[in-house]
């Protein structure tokens, strides 16, 4: 299976910059689109950025333009520059993988939709 663990959280002042990161482990053999997603509180999950095997991101248009996604595929791993933070930026971050293919009992699965755990990102003065 994959697991997802995130980091780079934390408190920051409007139009600041925070930088998330998160990585994947298991017996993975690849990984299709990663991306990161955000709560707030008593707000739906929504989808913030996402970016394929091949580089091909999209952005909410909440955030186009003031974020930056990238990725590692040699270290299957996800990022995101937040820059120019603003108060509605503050959510639960979460990183996620939509489809992964791992070797298990000496065969190459394919498993979906994978979540981390989640990074706090508050904007606050």
């Amino acid at each position: 299976q994959v697991q997802l663990v995130e980091s780079g959280g934390g408190l920051v002042q409007p139009g600041g910059s925070l930088r998330l990161s998160c990585g994947a482990s298991g017996a993975i053999v690849s990984i299709n689109v990663m991306g990161w997603y955000r709560q707030a509180p008593g707000m739906e999950r929504e989808l913030v950025a996402t970016i394929t095997a091949g580089g091909l991101t999209n952005y909410a248009d909440a955030v186009e333009g003031r974020f930056t996604i990238s990725r590692d595929n040699a270290k299957n791993a996800v990022y995101m520059q937040m820059n120019s933070l603003k108060p509605e930026d503050t959510a639960v971050y979460y990183c996620n993988v939509n489809r992964a293919q791992f070797l298990s009992g000496g065969s190459v699965r394919t498993g979906y939709s994978y979540w981390g755990q989640g990074t706090q990102v508050t904007v606050s003065s």
